[in-house]
């Protein structure tokens, strides 16, 4: 099946700063606030990312801290090197660019989501750079100071980590490698509070094993227990959602078939309920081969909640995983469908039922890779990757 997303993300080099070029011409300012109605639901651009030192290309969902700001990253921009960096809106729509990556030692195009922890540190990982290019685990401080805690080789301990971080309370960071390993298929690995690292799994990509964890993170339970999901691998090499024990045994709770009456190639961020039931997102397969919303008990079995029909009226190929509200609703992104066929915001219900929040038109983004973020009042947020007013990305939220 290849390596779909890897082939979709950002290139480092020509494809890039060929769009540089053209989107020069169109920088029209920066920062806009701008409502779209969709709906029963309203979508106000906070931010319109210019590509230049603002950054651009935001590929990654966004954290929220308690006072309602918003944190990422950019794959694109930022500096002189335009190795992407690190930013933070507000909730009045400013942005503060944190830190911009130079494209060496400290790591450059980084498209992964970040976490943050009580003192206000980010923790993150990049795609390129560092003393091997291979990607970084880096931490950037409330200051903006950045420290690399780790040099991916290449190696046996991974290459290319395009996926975010989880942080459990004792400080340790844990993450995916989309390739590398003893079988180049990728790994889980753990970061120490002191920079250690240790490989708590390598896939092998066989048919009791998974094989690249492209662009997603992990889930950790009560009992130290992490889950996660891959593109590729299992009975079927459709993928598989897998829980790793606190021993290291690795065990597949669903492997995905493909075909009509079930999902492939598996991305994104996997939610975890109450009681234990997870929810994601096919990127392929599925009744029209265009992705799907799935469950899978605790048990093991699954339900495919909506196959993406494509069309004005659905979406297509959902990225990034999905989040789920107290009533069992289920809600995401598709990186293109919709009336403009740039991206679309869904909901969909514990029953099944599908209903279209949101159609981006271009103007207020297009090709959205991110998972949303949800607060307490209801109201969505999230990035798209191209588009705006400028042709950069956008940060967006949705209020009902």
């Amino acid at each position: 099946m290849g390596n779909p997303v890897q082939q979709q993300l950002p290139g480092k080099t020509g494809s890039v700063f060929a769009k540089a070029i053209l989107m020069s011409i169109l920088a029209l300012g920066v920062g806009l606030l701008t409502n779209y109605s969709a709906q029963a639901q309203t979508l106000h651009v906070l931010y319109n990312f210019g590509g230049s030192s603002d950054g651009g290309d935001p590929y990654a969902s966004l954290i929220r801290d308690a006072a309602g700001n918003l944190y990422s990253t950019f794959g694109y921009g930022g500096g002189a090197s335009f190795s992407g960096g690190v930013f933070k809106v507000a909730p009045d729509g400013t942005e503060t660019v944190l830190y911009s990556f130079t494209g060496g030692a400290d790591g450059a195009f980084p498209i992964s989501a970040l976490v943050r922890d009580s003192a206000g540190n980010l923790y993150g990982t990049t795609t390129q750079g560092g003393s091997a290019g291979a990607g970084v685990v880096f931490k950037v401080d409330s200051s903006g100071t950045e420290t690399v805690l780790h040099n991916f080789t290449g190696g046996t301990d991974g290459v290319d980590p395009v996926g975010g971080l989880l942080r459990d309370k004792a400080g340790n960071l844990y993450g995916t490698t989309s390739q590398g390993g003893s079988s180049n298929d990728g790994v889980i690995f753990k970061i120490g509070p002191h920079g250690k690292e240790t490989i708590l799994h390598t896939f092998t990509g066989s048919t009791t094993d998974g094989k690249y964890p492209t662009y997603t993170s992990l889930l950790m339970d009560a009992e130290d227990n992490l889950y996660g999901v891959t593109e590729e691998g299992g009975s079927a090499d459709g993928g598989i959602l897998y829980k790793l024990s606190k021993t290291g045994k690795l065990t597949i709770l669903h492997s995905f078939t493909g075909g009509t009456t079930d999902g492939c190639n598996v991305l994104g961020a996997p939610f975890m309920d109450a009681a234990g039931n997870f929810y994601g997102t096919t990127s392929s397969c599925g009744a029209h081969t265009l992705g799907t919303v799935w469950k899978v008990s605790k048990y093991g079995k699954e339900k495919v909640l909506h196959s993406f029909a494509g069309g004005t009226s659905d979406g297509e190929y959902p990225l990034a995983g999905v989040i789920v509200d107290a009533e069992g609703n289920v809600y995401g992104t598709t990186e293109t469908g919709g009336a403009s066929n740039v991206g679309t915001v869904y909901k969909v219900s514990e029953s099944g039922k599908f209903t279209l929040l949101h159609s981006f038109d271009g103007t207020d983004g297009k090709y959205v890779y991110s998972g949303l973020v949800l607060n307490a009042k209801g109201t969505l947020f999230g990035t798209a990757q191209n588009g705006g007013t400028i042709g950069y990305g956008t940060v967006w939220k949705i209020v009902k």
